[in-house]
């Protein structure tokens, strides 16, 4: 799954010639605390409400309206951006987006092309919805299993096979690394009440820890 399908395509940004009251007043009408900036479809830039707070007049000033107005038409948005922004290129995969929102704590990344030209944006949301879709939340009527295994070969392959015999389909399928030694495999499977009750039997057999289960949907 890669951030292309993903992202939202065309996001709102200005140019590093929007005044600051332009930009403000875009701001505000989306509800947006950052925009991008784009110079002829490059990314260049972005500032947030705050960078504007920093140099918009304080609310104790004596100045007039038409004053400040007029103060704040002089000041460009190139003024008050940051030129080094965290992108990922729209090739990439959801893992890597994810990584980097993690590693730099932000939650949204700007897409860009090979060439460097802005086609979208990712945000922490987006991810969150991928990995639900990922894990079948929304159809429901399933099973949920999580499996505490040692990190071996055949351990996946072992388990599938008993639901597989089972006469049991799955749905999704995760692991979790706990230690070196220890995993958690959390499996998503079709509602089989007969053949479900089979393969709790067998796994109980071959030592395999089941530590939760629970019906979604």
């Amino acid at each position: 799954m890669f951030v292309a399908a993903r992202m939202t395509k065309h996001p709102v940004s200005v140019t590093s010639d929007t005044t600051i009251q332009q930009a403000d007043r875009l701001m505000k009408k989306h509800k947006f605390h950052r925009m991008l900036v784009v110079d002829e479809g490059k990314l260049v830039g972005y500032f947030s409400d705050r960078d504007i707070m920093r140099v918009a007049p304080s609310p104790a000033t004596t100045l007039s309206k038409f004053e400040i107005r007029s103060l704040l038409d002089k000041i460009s948005v190139r003024d008050i951006m940051h030129e080094k922004v965290i992108t990922v290129n729209e090739d990439a995969t959801i893992e890597e987006a994810a990584l980097i929102m993690y590693n730099n704590k932000v939650g949204g990344l700007p897409v860009i092309s090979d060439v460097g030209a802005l086609v979208g944006i990712i945000t922490a949301t987006d991810i969150l919805k991928t990995f639900i879709e990922v894990m079948g939340l929304p159809r429901g009527d399933k099973i949920r299993l999580t499996l505490e295994v040692d990190n071996k070969i055949g351990v996946m392959a072992d388990i599938t096979k008993i639901f597989a015999d089972s006469g049991i389909n799955i749905d999704s399928f995760i692991t979790c690394r706990q230690s070196e030694h220890r995993y958690e495999l959390v499996v998503r499977l079709d509602d089989n009440a007969a053949g479900f009750n089979d393969a709790m039997k067998i796994l109980a057999q071959r030592g395999y820890k089941v530590m939760h289960s629970v019906k979604i949907g």
